[in-house]
């Protein structure tokens, strides 16, 4: 294990040119499983008489396989392993950080990259919020340069927006809120950009749900490019919290350096293992899923009251109603059936956002928006 955590700088590439120097310059955390983790364990001060609470609430007869009363592995090997080979393209466990979500490998990227109070990040709304959050906790300046109406990235306002403070520049793909997944070959040309010299950051939560690719595939070829992945949408493991950054190994190298000692759980590890030895299940739930997003878009497109449903690649759709978009969402909601007012965002005014669910559950959403539409135009 202990070979995952360096800081020796020579052997860091684009992560040396970027990096905050103090990050560069860390010792990080030695984790007492870096040193040894089979034997008589007396080295890190836990519980050796066991749990006093496991996941079946059973302690009689005891049922502890995941041994709990002992720290995770802290960079677990096991779980990369298996994620490298389901995502393929040349990807080894070196190029895998794992984290809670992938909002810690947001908020680490921003730590390690952007010095506080001198560098930005560039954002293109409408897009993930945690990226604004991130940057204004940590004192990091947040350049905005929009998508278009059809939420499209604009290369050249990019790269004219860009500066030598610019240190991550965040691409939602498939977007939130916005369904759409933006062409690998844009993503190229701002790595490719010499007006650029920061990292792209690919957010790809929903990409499983998308038929447009993956940047995964770029990685081996652009050590600018990083992309961020999750177990939460399409595996259905939002209640674990597990997801990933793939890069560069040097890039990767620095998010194991900065991480907390132990940031991912057995529990969680052991769920997403087993998750991706059942792809079968992912396959069939994601075609599931597929088949009702059509659906649900040409229920939607009927609807007189509907302007405008965005084409999606996602687990999602993004809809425009002619008016009282926000009442309606209020009064839904207040009826037992939520979807997400999205009017505020560029470019999405009178928008809501539906998740694709159960057919039951889009039935009694398509009921409840036709009926909550009638009411508020009688009264309108």
């Amino acid at each position: 294990m202990a070979e995952e955590k360096k800081s020796e700088t020579h052997e860091l590439g684009i992560a040396a040119r970027l990096a905050r120097p103090n990050i560069l310059e860390l010792h990080p955390y030695r984790c007492a499983r870096d040193d040894y983790d089979k034997g008589v364990l007396l080295d890190a001060n836990e519980n050796a008489l066991g749990p006093t609470s496991l996941p079946t609430n059973s302690l009689d007869p005891p049922e502890n396989h995941l041994v709990l009363e002992r720290y995770p592995d802290p960079y677990q090997l096991e779980l990369k392993k298996l994620y490298a080979g389901y995502r393929g393209c040349g990807i080894t466990p070196a190029h895998i950080f794992v984290g809670v979500g992938s909002d810690e490998a947001i908020d680490l990227l921003i730590r390690i990259f952007c010095s506080p109070g001198r560098d930005n990040i560039l954002c293109t709304p409408p897009t993930y919020g945690m990226y604004k959050v991130c940057a204004k906790v940590n004192d990091v300046q947040i350049l905005n340069c929009p998508l278009t109406p059809e939420f499209d990235v604009r290369i050249p306002e990019i790269l004219e927006t860009v500066n030598d403070q610019t240190k991550l520049l965040f691409l939602c793909s498939p977007g939130n809120p916005t369904a759409k997944a933006i062409p690998l070959d844009d993503v190229v040309a701002i790595a490719e950009s010499s007006s650029y010299q920061g990292i792209v950051v690919v957010d790809e939560a929903y990409v499983d749900f998308s038929d447009k690719g993956s940047a995964v595939e770029l990685i081996t070829r652009y050590p600018n490019i990083v992309v961020l992945q999750t177990l939460s949408k399409a595996f259905g493991l939002a209640g674990i919290r597990c997801g990933f950054a793939l890069g560069s190994p040097d890039v990767i190298q620095l998010l194991n350096n900065v991480k907390a000692p132990y940031n991912v759980n057995s529990m969680t590890s052991e769920v997403a293992m087993n998750a991706l030895k059942n792809i079968g299940t992912l396959d069939k739930n994601v075609g599931t899923l597929l088949e009702q997003r059509k659906v649900v878009s040409d229920a939607l497109k009927e609807l007189d009251f509907v302007v405008q449903v965005f084409p999606s690649d996602s687990n999602f759709l993004l809809f425009r109603l002619k008016r009282f978009a926000k009442d309606i969402y209020k009064d839904m909601a207040e009826h037992g059936v939520v979807c997400r007012y999205r009017g505020t965002e560029l470019h999405c005014s009178e928008c809501l956002r539906v998740t694709v669910g159960t057919p039951e559950e889009n039935e009694s959403f398509l009921k409840l928006l036709q009926e909550t539409w009638t009411k508020f135009d009688a009264s309108g």
